[in-house]
């Protein structure tokens, strides 16, 4: 008699959502308000094990004030390129001490590639976008590498190509099938404006100065009236993303409404 055939244990080399998981999820919180997606995503997990990425710039106050009422613990991640202004890092721990967050990691650029790439730490000045890769664009996808999904905040206003992102998408930088979650991206200038005013929270004290988009300091001007919001980042070089959403097309903000004045 034959010997039976052995099972073979095989390790799972499939994605960890795929585009028809990332469209029944927006099926079924098509309605949903951003907390409700937040406590979907943070706390019953229906995205697996989840971080929010912030920059703590001028946008930011908004989504983690919804994300510290659903879970003040949830992971954060903060690129400390080691080139942002000093105001940007005082609004970082205004806000994690206003809202009480406790899962604040800080990401550092690797020393061994800062060493190698840009000693002089003057990259910016001539390779913007490989400055971006090793500050920003590799300890992300780094630190990324663990999770089952991310939390953005980008909102459908702000450029022609995020206009028609859904909250629930597949993150194309990562071939294992990460989750990239939107829950803001339905709101209006009115409605972030709304909800910073009904809970007093704090403002990025740059955007009173004429910084209505923060980046990095060296890479960040003031921007006068009339002026496309973004056109203060990467002045003079044609650049208007730091590559970590590129891969979805995050791309430019040249549409952005007319009378869009951020003041969050």
């Amino acid at each position: 008699m034959a010997e039976a055939a052995r099972s073979i244990d095989r390790i799972d080399t499939g994605p960890r959502f795929t585009h028809a998981d990332a469209a029944a999820l927006n099926a079924r919180y098509a309605e949903a308000s951003a907390e409700e997606i937040l406590r979907a995503v943070l706390v019953d997990g229906v995205a697996g094990k989840v971080a929010l990425v912030s920059s703590f710039g001028a946008e930011s106050a908004v989504l983690l004030h919804l994300a510290s009422r659903v879970d003040p613990g949830a992971p954060v991640l903060f690129l400390e390129t080691g080139k942002h202004f000093p105001e940007t890092l005082e609004y970082r721990d205004t806000l994690i001490g206003t809202l009480g967050l406790t899962g604040v990691v800080n990401l550092r650029p690797d020393p061994a590639a800062l060493a190698a790439k840009d000693e002089s730490g003057l990259r910016w000045s001539y390779d913007p976008d490989g400055c971006c890769e090793i500050r920003k664009v590799v300890p992300l996808a780094r630190a990324l590498a663990e999770f089952d999904a991310s939390i953005s905040g980008r909102k459908a206003f702000q450029s022609a190509t995020r206009a028609e992102l859904p909250v629930f998408e597949i993150d194309e930088s990562d071939t294992a099938g990460r989750l990239k979650v939107n829950p803001l991206i339905g709101w209006s200038v009115a409605d972030l404006q709304a909800h910073l005013d009904k809970h007093d929270l704090p403002r990025h004290p740059l955007v009173e100065q004429g910084y209505p988009s923060i980046g990095c300091m060296p890479c960040t001007s003031k921007v006068a009236e009339g002026e496309d919001p973004r056109s203060g980042r990467w002045r003079g070089w044609d650049k208007t993303e730091c590559g970590i959403h590129s891969a979805t097309g995050a791309g430019d903000s040249s549409n952005l409404p007319p009378d869009y004045e951020p003041v969050f």
